[in-house]
């Protein structure tokens, strides 16, 4: 029996999109992968394998095999894979200052005093270490890349920084070869250092900034605390959170973070939630309260005892849902990782036929300018403006919605975001609480001591397991009593309500049928008032003695304070909004004429929710569909784009593309508007990207020089190779910037 899992492994020195390619073809065809996905901007690749057939070690072999590495303690709860990654941002760094140092005099000679003695043997020492030292990445990837048949950008830059250096080698060592055939004698040290410094400087530009675009998760894990105090024995010890196991008791003292989840043992606070649900009130916890991993103590003290740990906790699941997003691939993306991984060898083929083309045909100084044509087309080509144009986008958007309160499974439900024109709520627990209130109670104008009869209410209803008498209880909680020991004949009548004896009298709470069967009179002013709550969708419970009505209750579950603007927003955003509800008729009408919404239905059974999102989609529109309970699982696995209230059930998060860990509705439109900034963000970095290739690579080719003699530096190349990825980057991280 297969035993599948799904796991997401940094990868080391990877240089360009095409390094992606690889990664991924190779860990493509180890037996025992079901797919593998690399996200070049994340440096990331999530692997679907059977455990059975194939360990990590084996993955990190093959990887290695091809001149990258796989880290495969990949832990959430420690710095690891930040600290390598930060490791080789340092040596990157290092190695490019050092070849700056030694390409600076190179330079100078080379166009400013290059009549100096020894000139070009100055310059061809001081490019050795350049080349050979501060550059041996390039040649040692593209050797190992060669094994296999492969190539990737480091191709590209050993192809033509080696063979600028060796031809400028040879005519520095034999210079008469040129001056015996009547050719100038020309050295392009100058052009090969400065291709390789320009090439490391993109790179630790592109570096830092993609690190930017990782921060959202990089917060996420910094909720958590590196270290917790356990009790032992009746002491407390200090361990690292990643020791924590199941069953440990721990203490938490005021201002501290919370490590795992678990349930309060000893003790009461108030804790900071907001990471969880996005409110900001702090919430009472006391002995059988659950706590969550990345929240806070407020001011009081408590012992809890894990429950889940690691990346079972809540907190480990939204790393664990974000790490995946980010490391997912959009369908836009999936077309240019394709068209990188011909590109290099297209523009190889492209070099050498500009190559044999101006030796061919080129006339005076032919050779230099096949040489000049063969390495500038090889650098201003790299794909890695094309390879980042996506993924940078969507890791920041991804981020961004982290950070707001969405959460976002995959890239393809971020691309898919902007298209939608129809959005289909759940009622119950989507454009309402979920939960029903007392949001009303009236008096009949005889009682005079309503503290009394309160308390009698409240012991009544205590007996009763009817779901709306804890709305009830909630409400009148400062009036507890001890009264309901003291009932006797406790009845609850099905579909009715519940009567008992106390101090010789008849007593009851119930429906409006129960009222009339017991022939109860009830004053006018109540009545008028219980049919105006009614009319208006709300519950109406009654409380009478065995002789008349003393009170009405309104119970009802109130919509969400933000789910008018949401709507309001949606309605802007020129997208239709239906909403779905299995409740009554009245209820449905009351709450879409509050909140403007002109489509409804009521009575909905979960297929005919599925059903009724199947109509919009084979009328062309794309839907997205919002809810939260069990009912709702299979219409948001149907819709194009199913969206989960995080506070909803399990089974509805689980199927949802995107999860809103708010009680703020107006992150539903925020949603879709990122999904919109994202996809345009999307769209300019691999429009600028193909244009820069598309005219690029002629003019590198030489297509200027029959009209003007202009023939592209290999310095400018490099340096506008460097520049094209990291505007690509730096355009992506507007997103950040991006209200919503």
């Amino acid at each position: 029996m297969q035993q599948v899992v799904k796991k997401v492994f940094p990868v080391l020195g990877m240089s360009c999109a095409s390094c992606a390619i690889s990664v991924e073809t190779m860990l493509d065809a180890v037996d025992g992968v079901e797919s593998a996905s690399v996200n070049y901007a994340s440096n990331q690749v999530m692997v679907i394998y059977d455990e059975k057939l194939v360990q990590p070690n084996k993955l990190k072999t093959v990887i290695q095999s091809i001149g990258y590495d796989l880290l495969i303690d990949n832990n959430t709860n420690s710095s690891m894979n930040e600290e390598a990654t930060e490791i080789e941002f340092k040596k990157l760094k290092i190695q490019t200052l050092l070849a700056f140092i030694f390409t600076v005099p190179i330079v100078l000679i080379g166009m400013v005093f290059m009549h100096v003695p020894n000139a070009n043997w100055i310059m061809l020492l001081l490019s050795i270490p350049v080349v050979f030292y501060f550059g041996r990445r390039f040649f040692i990837n593209a050797f190992k890349l060669a094994r296999y048949g492969k190539a990737n950008m480091d191709t590209l830059v050993a192809l033509s920084t080696l063979t600028a250096f060796l031809y400028s080698a040879f005519t520095t060592v034999y210079p008469s070869f040129w001056i015996s055939r009547g050719l100038p004698v020309h050295v392009y040290f100058e052009a090969t250092t400065v291709i390789i410094v320009f090439i490391l400087l993109g790179k630790l530009l592109e570096e830092r900034a993609k690190s930017n675009t990782s921060s959202a998760l990089k917060k996420l894990i910094q909720l958590q605390p590196n270290t917790v105090s356990i009790i032992e024995n009746g002491f407390e010890k200090e361990i690292p959170t990643v020791d924590v196991v199941i069953g440990n008791l721990i203490s938490v003292k005021p201002g501290e973070k919370i490590a795992v989840d678990g349930k309060i043992t000893e003790g009461t606070s108030f804790v900071d939630e907001s990471m969880i649900t996005g409110e900001y009130t702090a919430v009472e916890k006391m002995k059988g309260s659950d706590v969550f991993a990345g929240t806070i103590n407020q001011k009081g003290h408590f012992i809890f005892v894990a429950e889940k740990v690691g990346s079972e906790t809540i907190l480990g699941k939204i790393i664990q849902l974000v790490q995946e997003a980010q490391g997912s691939k959009a369908k836009v993306q999936r077309i240019a990782d394709k068209v990188a991984g011909i590109f290099v060898p297209v523009v190889i083929s492209i070099a050498f036929i500009s190559f044999l083309i101006w030796w061919i045909a080129g006339a005076n100084d032919a050779f230099s300018h096949a040489v000049l044509a063969f390495v500038t087309v090889l650098i201003i080509a790299c794909p890695c403006a094309l390879g980042l144009a996506t993924p940078t986008a969507m890791m920041v958007g991804i981020g961004k919605g982290a950070e707001n309160n969405i959460l976002i499974k995959n890239a393809d439900s971020l691309e898919t975001g902007y298209k939608v024109n129809a959005v289909v709520i759940d009622k119950t627990g989507t454009l309402t609480e979920g939960r029903p209130i007392v949001t009303n109670v009236l008096w009949d104008n005889s009682v005079d001591d309503k503290l009394y009869y309160t308390k009698i209410l409240w012991a009544l209803e205590s007996k009763s397991e009817h779901p709306l008498a804890e709305a009830v209880l909630n409400h009148f909680n400062n009036e507890k009593t001890n009264i309901n020991q003291s009932l006797s004949n406790f009845e609850s009548i099905t579909g009715r309500g519940i009567m008992a004896i106390w101090n010789n009298q008849k007593w009851m709470v119930g429906n409006k049928k129960m009222i009339e069967e017991m022939d109860l009179s009830i004053s006018n002013f109540l009545l008028q008032q219980a049919n105006s709550w009614q009319s208006s969708a709300q519950t109406v419970v009654y409380f009478a003695n065995q002789e008349q009505v003393l009170a009405i209750i309104a119970i009802s579950d109130t919509i969400r304070p933000s789910a008018y603007e949401a709507v309001k927003m949606l309605h802007n955003m020129g997208i239709e909004v239906f909403m779905l509800t299995g409740d009554n008729c009245a209820t449905a009408n009351a709450v879409a004429k509050t909140l403007g919404i002109q489509h409804f239905e009521s009575e909905v059974l979960p297929q005919q929710k599925a059903s009724f999102i199947q109509n919009l989609q084979q009328k062309g529109k794309v839907v997205a569909m919002i809810g939260d309970g069990i009912n709702d699982s299979q219409a948001l696995a149907i819709a194009d784009l199913g969206i989960a209230m995080g506070s909803g059930t399990d089974i509805a998060i689980d199927v949802a593309k995107i999860t809103l860990i708010t009680k703020d509705l107006k992150a539903l439109p925020n949603a879709l508007k990122l999904s919109e900034k994202t996809v345009k963000i999307i769209k300019q970095n691999l429009f600028w990207a193909f244009v820069y290739n598309v005219i690029g690579i002629p003019v590198a080719a030489g297509v200027l020089y029959p009209i003007n003699g202009y023939l592209l530096n290999p310095m400018i190349a490099g340096a506008a190779m460097a520049f094209s990825s990291v505007s690509v980057v730096v355009n992506s991280l507007r997103l950040k910037s991006v209200n919503l």
